[in-house]
């Protein structure tokens, strides 16, 4: 999944996208309100994670302008203040969830999957084809009942290909998903995730390549 955290104190921000990252999620960073504004302008995220106090565009112009835009990113408000009349306040100007600080890292990383399962179409916590299935929130993979050993990318890739249930992802897609806005457009490293995921994954073949892709094939 890919995320877009927008936090003023750099400390804060690094070390909550490095965590981010082991979890198996594509992070960006932006550290005002300009800043993430450029960022939506131009990547969709599946989830933004936005501190309300931002220097600059303060976070409820950013809030209000995501949902004007009418784009599809989920917004995880955080804020400094707990009390239920900042909650309100917060998610009446249409943010999806609120978090005050300080959290727990896990609670942070359970809001923003549950965010991510609630798209038009619910989607399960877990994604399952044929004898292969995905937790998405324990991040765990089984074939046939055996536990796989994936990396974050790994799971990353397989996660994107399951919930698009058949659909052509294509390899910039995958990039943009999986990886973060440092990743090189003309790196091969999509296509050798892929084969490495394919190994790990095993008989009968999973996932298929495509003129324009790959996709889960039929189970």
């Amino acid at each position: 999944m890919r995320v877009l955290l927008v936090e003023d104190h750099a400390k804060l921000a690094t070390t909550l996208a490095a965590g981010l990252r082991r979890e198996g999620m594509a992070v960006d960073l932006a550290f005002d309100g300009r800043d993430a504004l450029a960022h939506v302008a131009g990547t969709s995220y599946d989830v933004v994670v936005l501190d309300r106090d931002l220097p600059g565009v303060h976070g409820d112009e950013v809030c209000r302008t995501l949902i004007a835009d009418g784009g599809t990113s989920r917004v995880l408000m955080l804020t400094a203040s707990g009390t239920i009349a900042d909650r309100v306040e917060g998610l009446e100007l249409g943010a999806d969830d609120y978090l005050a600080k300080p959290f727990a890292f896990a609670e942070l990383v359970a809001r923003i999957r549950a965010l991510v399962r609630r798209p038009t179409r619910a989607l399960p916590p877990t994604l399952v084809h044929g004898d292969l299935s995905l937790d998405t929130a324990r991040r765990v993979a089984l074939r046939a009942g055996r536990p796989l050993d994936l990396n974050p990318k790994e799971l990353g890739i397989l996660e994107a290909l399951l919930r698009c249930d058949g659909a052509v992802l294509s390899a910039e897609r995958l990039l943009e998903e999986v990886w973060d806005e440092h990743a090189d457009p003309f790196t091969r490293t999509v296509s050798v995730t892929v084969s490495r995921l394919r190994r790990k994954l095993g008989d009968p073949p999973v996932i298929e390549t495509v003129a324009n892709g790959y996709r889960i094939g039929p189970s």
